[in-house]
């Protein structure tokens, strides 16, 4: 069984993964909010995994045992936050909007020491409240609990391009395709075409962050045509893809522990 470590405070800074790179499974006493500045980052725990790039934060709630994944050279920012501190109301991972004032806020105050000051306290305060009118967003990817749920969502994260349908899919693992639906709404709160587009933006966006161009990205994820895809990207991202290939965040700005 892999190591699992506790790290009772949770860490308010930077970080800067290299593509591929990550930080392994852990869990804090605390809250904390995951951005990635520049590149793409994932969260991954029991449950599933969230992906974030720059325009998404992904709230990890005390007690978590989580871990990273960086796509790209990405620029991490953690903020830490008491358990009394919880603007989002939240008890479970999540992925939330992140505006250009928010955005803004979380650099500031991941780039500052802890010094206790007025005006970090100031800043905390506005940070605090910019958080609270973060809107959620479905970026998630569950995880099957049902052996049978999890054979077919294994093809698909393993081919996000399989355009197969249930039917078909569930053939090849020894289920129906009833059944499969069933599970997929029991399990997952949501039908099998909802967790199939969550799965290929997940797959889109560590693609998209390695340099691939957009079209390549559409036809290895699975949509019919580049407009297509660039319609679900936007809405579920709120710019194109093409934008997030072009770097869309900030420089790094090291490493720290």
């Amino acid at each position: 069984m892999p190591i699992v470590r506790h790290t009772p405070r949770a860490m308010t800074g930077t970080r800067a993964l290299p593509s591929g790179g990550g930080i392994d499974a852990h869990w804090h006493d605390e809250n904390q909010i995951v951005y990635a500045a520049r590149g793409v980052l994932s969260v991954s725990t029991d449950a599933g995994s969230w992906v974030a790039p720059a325009t998404r934060a992904i709230w990890v709630p005390a007690g978590t045992v989580h871990e990273h994944r960086a796509y790209g050279e990405t620029d991490v920012r953690l903020v830490g936050l008491p358990v009394h501190d919880n603007p989002l109301g939240l008890d479970r991972p999540a992925v939330i909007d992140v505006g250009p004032l928010l955005r803004e806020l979380v650099i500031a105050y991941t780039e500052e020491p802890e010094d206790g000051t007025a005006e970090r306290r100031r800043l905390r305060a506005v940070l605090l409240d910019r958080l609270r009118h973060s809107a959620e967003r479905p970026l998630h990817v569950p995880a099957a609990r049902d052996p049978r749920l999890a054979a077919v969502c294994a093809l698909l994260r393993e081919n996000p391009a399989d355009r197969r349908g249930l039917a078909r899919l569930g053939a090849e693992a020894g289920v129906s395709d009833r059944t499969l639906s069933r599970l997929f709404k029991a399990e997952f709160g949501m039908s099998f075409p909802q967790w199939r587009t969550q799965v290929r933006l997940h797959h889109a966006l560590r693609l998209l962050a390695d340099g691939m161009p957009v079209t390549a990205v559409a036809h290895r994820c699975g949509w019919a045509s580049s407009s297509a895809f660039i319609d679900v990207f936007r809405r579920a991202f709120g710019h194109t893809p093409g934008a997030h290939g072009a770097g869309h965040g900030t420089r790094s700005h090291g490493d720290r522990p």
